[in-house]
C-alpha cells in the first residue's frame, strides 16, 4: 500500500496557492487629496488550485480553478462567480496544450508583461493607465505551442452560450507569439472582443520587448487600441528597472497616448516604483505617478475602473502608493 500511494502521488499533484496584497494609495484626481486602501496594488489578490495527472505517453491532464478576493473587506472580486479569474481542464502533450473554460487571454500576460519594467501594475505604470484589454475570456478554446527555441505562441477563441443571445457563434480571438533568447525578451499580441450585445468591439494591438545589461534592463512597448465609435489611440512606453540588490529594485519609465481620433485626448505619464523583496514570498512596493491629461482626456492613474476617475476633463492626477505583497 506504501509503494502504490508513494506512485499516485509521483503521478498526481495538486496545489493550492494565492497572493495577498494590499496598498494604501494617496491620489488627487483634481478635487484634493483622497486617502484608500486598495486590494491588488501590486497583483490581484487571489486564491487558486491547480492540478495536473500524468495519464502517460507524453500527455498530461491539468486543471485550474482561480478567485480574486478583496483583502480590504474579505469579499469575493466577482461575487457571482465561484471562480471568477480562471476554470478551465486541458490537455498537455508533446504537440502542445489545449485548454477549456475562463481563462486568462494570450496577451493579458505573456505579452503586456513584456512591454513594461512595472508589469503594468500599480500607479507607477502610464501603460496601465492607458491600457486597454479584455483580461479573460470565458467560454475561452486555447492552443499553446511547444518551445521551438526560444519561440511560442497561444491561439484562443471564445465561444458565446445562452446568455448572450441574440449573438451568437465566435465572441472573441486572440493571437500571441513570444521570443526569448538570453538577455532578449519579445512579445506581440493581437485581440478582438465583441460585446454580448454585438454592439461594441475592442481591436488591440500590443508589441513590446526588453533588454537586459547586466543589473540594467530595458523595456519598450506599443499598443493601439479602438473601440466602437469612441476609442482609437497609440500608446507608447519606455521603463527600465535597475538591481541594486537581490533584494532592492527600482523601476521608472514614461507612457504617451496618442488620441487618433483629432480631438486632441491624449495624455502623458511618468512614474517611479521602489520594490524591496524582504524573502521569496515576501515584497514591500512603494509607487509614485503624475499623469498629464491633453485637452478633454480622462486617464486616471491605475487605470479604469481601479483608479479615482479625474474631478474634470483635463485634470491632471497623481498619486503615491505603499503596499506589501504575500505569496502563498
Amino acid at each position: 500500500m506504501l509503494l502504490l500511494s508513494a506512485h499516485a502521488r509521483a503521478e498526481s499533484e495538486l496545489t493550492l496557492y494565492g497572493i495577498l496584497d494590499n496598498s494604501i494609495e494617496f491620489t488627487n484626481a483634481g478635487n484634493g487629496m483622497t486617502v484608500k486602501m486598495d486590494s491588488g496594488g501590486l497583483n490581484t489578490s487571489r486564491f487558486g488550485l491547480k492540478g495536473t495527472e500524468n495519464v502517460g505517453g507524453g500527455y498530461m491532464i491539468k486543471f485550474q480553478l482561480e478567485q480574486g478576493i478583496s483583502t480590504t473587506n474579505g469579499a469575493a472580486t466577482n461575487p457571482s462567480a465561484t471562480f471568477g479569474r480562471q476554470a478551465w481542464v486541458g490537455v498537455a502533450a508533446p504537440w502542445g496544450e489545449v485548454r477549456m473554460g475562463l481563462q486568462n487571454t494570450p496577451v493579458y500576460i505573456p505579452v503586456v508583461g513584456v512591454m513594461d519594467a512595472f508589469t503594468v501594475n500599480t500607479v507607477a505604470s502610464g501603460l496601465d493607465s492607458f491600457l486597454s484589454i479584455s483580461p479573460r475570456q470565458r467560454n475561452a478554446i486555447t492552443y499553446l505551442t511547444p518551445d521551438f527555441n526560444g519561440l511560442t505562441g497561444q491561439v484562443m477563441v471564445s465561444l458565446r452560450d445562452t446568455s448572450t443571445k441574440p449573438s451568437n457563434g465566435l465572441g472573441a480571438y486572440n493571437l500571441a507569439v513570444e521570443y526569448t533568447r538570453g538577455a532578449f525578451n519579445s512579445a506581440v499580441g493581437y485581440q478582438r472582443v465583441t460585446n454580448f450585445t454585438g454592439t461594441s468591439t475592442l481591436n488591440a494591438l500590443f508589441a513590446g520587448m526588453n533588454y537586459g545589461f547586466g543589473p540594467l534592463r530595458v523595456f519598450a512597448g506599443y499598443h493601439n487600441a479602438k473601440i466602437t465609435d469612441s476609442v482609437d489611440k497609440d500608446v507608447y512606453s519606455l521603463s527600465a528597472s535597475y538591481q541594486f540588490s537581490p533584494s532592492i529594485w527600482l523601476s521608472f519609465g514614461g507612457a504617451h497616448a496618442h488620441d487618433r481620433t483629432g480631438k486632441g485626448n491624449g495624455g502623458d505619464q511618468v512614474g517611479l516604483m521602489y520594490w524591496y523583496f524582504v524573502s521569496k514570498r515576501t515584497t514591500l512596493y512603494a509607487s509614485a505617478a503624475f499623469l498629464a491629461n491633453h485637452n478633454q482626456a480622462t486617464f486616471t492613474i491605475n487605470g479604469e475602473p481601479i483608479g479615482i476617475p479625474v474631478a474634470y476633463p483635463g485634470a491632471d492626477p497623481r498619486g503615491v502608493q505603499l503596499g506589501i505583497q504575500h505569496r502563498f
